[in-house]
């Protein structure tokens, strides 16, 4: 699923953009979704009566929801639980969830080098573009419910050069991207484990990204 709002690079010149397309993680690489996803799966757990234990679930965000819900239900009622869970999560999980630190400097250092933001995410598209819009960040393009691998599929679609994320999964979406991967340790996977991956480049949060970006940019 692909979402696409005008690109401020290419209006601003009437054409292509002039810097590079950088694509971005969602849940703890752009966002803190924590708060959020345990209050949806508590919900769920008190729905359901199933002894949901969300404090684990949230270690280990990234790979899709039917991925998560395969520990806690029989894989015929999976799909049902799915689709309750993102009924419920528009009550419970936006507006607790906040932006990490950096994630707006992200997005604006690349918007001010003339190119394009694309946000790719094993999320579920509405609920990603609610956080979105909940938060005021607002990427030129909008991916859903793509994971690993499956990333590269977006990122060679929109010529991303770079794809920042913060788990192994980003790593592997990027390379086979042929993108820059850059990671950043605020999710569940450490920097060992990121750097073992392949990323090209490990940073403690975004707050580092427009340092590194400048340097990407000049060559």
């Amino acid at each position: 699923m692909v979402s696409r709002a005008p690109s401020p690079a290419a209006s601003a010149s009437g054409g292509s953009p002039s810097g590079p397309t950088v694509g971005f993680d969602l849940d703890m690489t752009l966002i803190d979704s924590r708060p959020g996803i345990h209050a949806t799966w508590l919900r769920l757990a008190a729905e359901t009566g199933v002894p949901i234990d969300a404090d684990l679930v949230v270690t280990r965000l990234g790979p899709p929801l039917v991925q998560e819900m395969a520990y806690w239900f029989p894989e015929e009622e999976i799909p049902a639980m799915a689709e309750r869970y993102r009924a419920l999560y528009p009550d419970y999980a936006i507006e607790p969830t906040t932006a990490l630190p950096g994630a707006r400097e992200a997005l604006d250092a690349v918007r001010a080098a003339g190119g394009r933001t694309l946000v790719v995410t094993a999320k579920h598209q509405p609920s990603a573009k609610l956080h979105l819009d909940h938060l005021g960040l607002a990427p030129d393009v909008l991916v859903g419910e793509l994971w690993a691998e499956g990333k590269a599929e977006a990122l060679t679609t929109h010529g991303a050069t770079a794809y920042v994320g913060d788990h192994v999964g980003d790593v592997r979406g990027a390379r086979m991207a042929g993108a820059s991967s850059v990671a950043v340790a605020t999710g569940p996977c450490d920097d060992a484990a990121l750097a073992e991956a392949g990323a090209d480049v490990v940073l403690p949060d975004l707050t580092a990204f427009p340092s590194w970006f400048a340097e990407f940019t000049r060559g």
